[in-house]
């Protein structure tokens, strides 16, 4: 009898007058006659923060590390009761500043305490949160003030110059600029000449402890953010959910998770560092919150993460694929030092526990000896308390996550979704082996339904059924914020139309295959998914990333390859080669070594002839965010891209004459 994770609640449809087909509507189990009821005590996010307030004072809420005498200290500590009282006053002084219900609020910077402060105190006056981000590309803090109309902005110390440069023409608007620590005269002086105000944190409290005003809690129909989100092209679009939809993702998240053995408690710790300025990290934390749980955020450095894993001791960790292949690569570097016989001990233990995991046992008691001998000790370099990793953003590689689900003795799930849905829509199940390389089920207030793509063949009525995904539901933003034209394109019947293509598998779960953008067509009729196969190749070894090209006017791909530097580096002093990492790069023989390299990965990965390379140029540097190269969250923008390496592309279509692709 097979598992089923998904329930069809409507029958799809041929389509019919120029109208594309679609597939079955898919539900999660709990919603399958109606959605659960609301919690009747939680409408906002302001509840969310407020109830836990009452309920649970002196747990434990935002912790960070103090930077004393040159170096970042152990974590402390403010408590739901502590945090609630600096909301109060942040909340009383930007009233006192002339903020208004309804007033747009910026808030830019890394996350920290105050960020978190910032948004609560927004919550609490019916003012909306506006994240501002420059990882948009430099002019996109200067659009989003403009666009949004925002009137205040909290902003980290780093960031202040930046705010105030001549070229950031929108903050001529600004009344005010709070700085999350103390203010630098100059930035006084500055900010006095663009006629705003500028205060330190520490003012900024006292004016509101000066100046007491009664909060005004938001209706669940006012906007509780709008969130901005790159786009791969023009400009950032300005996603608005309003209170009752961030409310309504923690209750089906709750409802979800409260389903599963393993229950989360108060005493259950998470390790921030994807930014708060996007929706994954922003609605974790509202979770965590209304569980009376503990946040911790690292202390800025993403290089240095296995410190703040090792001083906080996380249970629960949530990245994007590029962190987890990092501490994959770690752990693979380790086991390449041991001894030969341990290395072969691990790779039975290895073996030997997947077996067990297949066969459907549960990770923890698939092999309990495996994880004492060699288990554990990864556990530990993680900080050993974790017991559930999620990975989301983009798809992360079957190979990374099968060694996560059997070496880490976490669950490891992926998940799926966009700032458009407030979230993940759908969500693995923990220890379900059938969910590998897939993003699960829907979550609990989400519909979704594949919809054919005609011109690339995908149909959602076929065997397997695949096509755009699309979703409905209770946590479906409430429109693009001043573009009801983009707005009425994306959301058609109700039915948000993400430009992902999904197949779903008999048992209801979900899998994402590529970018409605991202396919392209060789010359031989053959379609590729481009991101699949740059996660495919992003897995070796000598490959720090990877950027697929192929046009429909040639029979093969070309890419350019991002070399990792310590693996490059030792591949030429074991080849005899001297000099310094970019000269290394120009030597052909690498070339010819990458494309080896390349060759074996996707060999291993059984891919068709077709999806080979057969042609790369080397990098030396990462693709960039100031080159305009990807976006925030790194996705890659390959217009942008083939700008940039267009004559090297050509040169090496040339250089292989019009060889076909075997």
């Amino acid at each position: 009898m097979m598992k089923v994770f998904a329930a069809a609640v409507e029958e799809g449809k041929a389509g019919e007058n120029g109208k594309p087909s679609v597939g079955p509507v898919y539900r999660n189990l709990l919603s399958k006659n109606e959605f659960p009821p609301p919690d009747p005590d939680i409408s906002t996010a302001w509840d969310l923060f407020s109830v836990s307030v009452k309920k649970y004072p002196d747990n434990r809420m935002l912790g960070w590390r103090e930077f004393v005498n040159g170096k970042y200290g152990g974590y402390v500590w403010k408590t739901y009761k502590q945090v609630n009282e600096e909301v109060l006053r942040i909340g009383s002084a930007l009233r006192a500043s002339g903020a208004e219900p309804g007033c747009r609020i910026g808030v830019y910077g890394a996350n920290c305490p105050e960020w978190t402060v910032a948004m609560e105190a927004c919550a609490a006056h019916s003012l909306v949160c506006v994240p501002l981000y420059d990882t948009l590309g430099p002019n996109a803090v200067n659009f989003i003030i403009d666009h949004a109309e925002v009137d205040f902005v909290f902003v980290q110390d780093k960031k202040v110059k930046e705010l105030l440069n001549p070229s950031c023409n929108a903050a001529g608007r600004l009344k005010a600029v709070i700085c999350f620590t103390s203010l630098a005269n100059e930035v006084k002086d500055r900010a006095a000449e663009l006629g705003m105000k500028a205060y330190s944190w520490q003012e900024f409290l006292v004016m509101g402890e000066e100046n007491q005003t009664e909060i005004v809690p938001p209706q669940p129909f006012n906007i509780c953010t709008i969130m901005y989100t790159s786009g791969t092209s023009g400009d950032p679009k300005g996603v608005v959910l309003t209170h009752e939809i961030v409310a309504s993702f923690v209750r089906g998240m709750d409802l979800f998770m409260g389903q599963f053995e393993d229950k989360m408690t108060v005493d259950d710790v998470y390790l921030s560092f994807l930014p708060l300025a996007h929706i994954l990290d922003r609605v974790i934390e509202e979770y965590f919150f209304s569980k009376g749980a503990s946040v911790g955020y690292y202390h800025g450095d993403l290089n240095a993460l296995r410190d703040d894993l090792m001083e906080l001791k996380p249970t629960f960790l949530a990245g994007v694929p590029r962190v987890f292949e990092k501490i994959h690569e770690g752990i693979v570097k380790a086991l390449d030092e041991l001894n030969p016989i341990r290395r072969r001990v691990f790779d039975f233990l290895y073996k030997y526990k997947l077996g067990w995991m297949n066969l459907g046992y549960k990770q923890k008691n698939s092999s309990p000896l495996a994880d004492l001998l060699a288990f554990r000790k990864v556990k530990a370099k993680l900080g050993g308390r974790l017991r559930l990793i999620v990975s989301g953003g983009a798809p992360l590689s079957s190979e990374v996550e099968e060694f996560l689900r059997v070496t880490c003795c976490a669950f490891v799930l992926q998940g799926y979704g966009l700032t458009e849905c407030c979230g993940p829509a759908t969500l693995g199940f923990p220890d379900e082996m059938c969910m590998m390389g897939a993003v699960g089920a829907p979550a609990v207030y989400t519909e979704v339904r594949l919809e054919e793509v005609p011109d690339m063949g995908y149909n959602p009525l076929g065997e397997p059924p695949c096509g755009e995904i699309c979703v409905k539901g209770k946590t479906l933003f409430a429109g693009y914020y001043k573009n009801p034209q983009l707005t009425t394109e994306s959301i058609q019947d109700g039915w948000f139309h993400t430009g992902d293509i999904g197949q779903i598998l008999p048992n209801g779960v979900i899998k994402v295959i590529d970018r409605k953008k991202n396919l392209i067509k060789l010359s031989q009729g053959e379609y590729i998914a481009l991101e699949h196969l740059e996660n495919v190749f992003g897995i070796t070894p000598i490959v720090d990333d990877i950027w697929v090209y192929g046009d429909s006017f040639k029979p093969t791909l070309v890419a350019v390859v991002v070399l990792h530097e310590e693996n490059t580096m030792k591949w030429a002093s074991s080849n005899g080669y001297k000099g310094s990492f970019p000269e290394i790069c120009c030597l052909e023989q690498l070339r010819q070594h990458v494309l080896l390299e390349l060759k074996s990965t996707g060999e291993r990965n059984k891919l068709r002839g077709f999806e080979y390379i057969k042609g790369v140029i080397l990098e030396s540097k990462p693709f960039d965010i100031e080159k305009d190269l990807v976006t925030a969250t790194l996705k890659k923008k390959r217009n942008k891209l083939l700008k940039y390496y267009q004559a090297e592309i050509d040169g090496l279509y040339q250089k292989s004459g019009a060889k076909r692709g075997h």
